[in-house]
């Protein structure tokens, strides 16, 4: 792979860095990256801001020219993520919409199902979330108990759904459900898209130690959709939820692992500071943080290669997820280990609460990345059954 942009690459870093040199200025500077796409400090500013991206084409980057995008090619979209992260702008609030669910609609969608929900996606006038996760079926997806029957022209859908990231938020939801009574394991599921503002749904936040309260519960009770708002086949879900969950594990958190070099590079100069980085123990653990950064970068690219050559990530996608998840969660027991003492302590707010800073952050936050879009244990399975061709796991 060459890594030097070609005249037509170059062309279009410069016209990134313009257009965020122009427009990442006063209050969407001041945001700075944040904690991922499920931070919500700042809320109101940062639709603004996404907003201006939509407005000049740079969400639905890669999309369609017909859909309004820009029909980016890989090299494009590593390119403006490159720039993004390095500019520090804020971190993108369409994360479920654009970069999970758009992919999947374009692949799956009608022709009505893609003119009714991407130009929303792209104008920021419909948020979205993801109905995946179930209290029986987290990491076990195929253990789907929501149901839905259809009732004259609409689905109507019961059950339960939970870890549903900004739900709260969201218009719209794509929800995995189970349409045919007698059915198991990844059978008789479909994928429906759900309107979030409507009786029969029930959002409870559920707040966990970082203080936030992003993720939630979803309860369905009658919930109602369309009949034609079902994605795909009927029956056939489970492929499309797969096809989501690729892009989840593959090119969507390409931003956030990008990021990695700028925390690193944070605890890096505390290191040096406050002279932790003179310990041997702890100079072999920010020496493994940035050999890991380099490994998980060219095996990214490795990965991107392959989705040039085959049009889709492959379950290769699950040994980029395994790695970088992995490497997070240690690097945040590194960042804990150069704060020494300070780890311990946290900031009281104003109200009596407490408040976390990046570092805390990360260290709590990360336990979280090792288990949603398929826990560890289900990407070493993965990689071992469909990879290297190991036995399946026994049933």
């Amino acid at each position: 792979m060459d890594f030097v942009d070609t005249p037509a690459e170059a062309a279009f870093r410069a016209e990134v860095r313009a257009w965020l040199g122009e427009y990442l200025r006063g209050e969407f500077a001041a945001l700075g990256p944040g904690n991922g796409p499920s931070d919500e400090t700042g809320w109101d500013v940062r639709v603004e801001w996404e907003k201006l991206l939509g407005a000049d084409r740079w969400v639905g980057l890669t999309w369609p020219k017909e859909y309004g995008g820009r029909a980016a090619n890989l090299a494009e979209q590593i390119i403006f993520n490159e720039e993004y992260t390095r500019a520090g702008a804020p971190t993108r609030l369409s994360f479920f919409g654009e970069g999970l669910f758009a992919p999947t609609l374009i692949q799956y969608g009608t022709e009505e199902q893609k003119q009714r929900f991407l130009p929303k996606i792209q104008a920021v006038e419909e948020m979205w979330c993801q109905g995946f996760s179930e209290p029986n079926a987290g990491s076990d997806l195929a253990n789907i108990q929501t149901r839905a029957v259809l009732d004259g022209d609409e689905w109507v859908i019961t059950g339960q759904k939970v870890w549903t990231t900004l739900a709260h938020r969201a218009d719209w939801c794509f929800v995995v459900c189970r349409t045919e009574p007698d059915s198991t394991s990844h059978h008789g599921l479909t994928y429906l898209l759900c309107p979030m503002d409507q009786p029969g749904i029930e959002v409870r936040p559920l707040r966990q130690m970082t203080g936030s309260a992003e993720f939630n519960e979803v309860f369905f009770d009658g919930a109602r959709t369309a009949k034609e708002n079902a994605l795909g086949p009927v029956g056939e879900g489970w492929k499309v939820a797969m096809a989501t969950l690729g892009f989840e594990r593959g090119t969507a958190f390409m931003s956030s692992q990008l990021a990695f070099e700028g925390e690193f590079a944070d605890i890096l100069r505390i290191a040096q500071k406050n002279g932790s980085a003179r310990e041997p123990a702890l100079r072999d653990e920010l020496a493994n943080a940035y050999a890991g950064l380099q490994v998980m970068k060219y095996n990214g690219m490795r990965m991107l290669t392959n989705l040039v050559k085959r049009g889709d990530v492959g379950p290769e996608a699950s040994i980029g997820k395994l790695f970088w998840t992995t490497w997070h969660k240690r690097f945040g027991e590194t960042a804990m280990s150069v704060l020494g003492a300070d780890a311990l302590t946290v900031q009281r707010s104003q109200d009596g609460d407490y408040e976390v800073d990046d570092l805390h952050y990360i260290f709590m936050a990360s336990r979280a990345e090792t288990i949603y879009a398929g826990a560890s244990e289900i990407q070493r399975n993965i990689i071992g059954e469909r990879v290297l061709g190991l036995p399946r796991e026994p049933r």
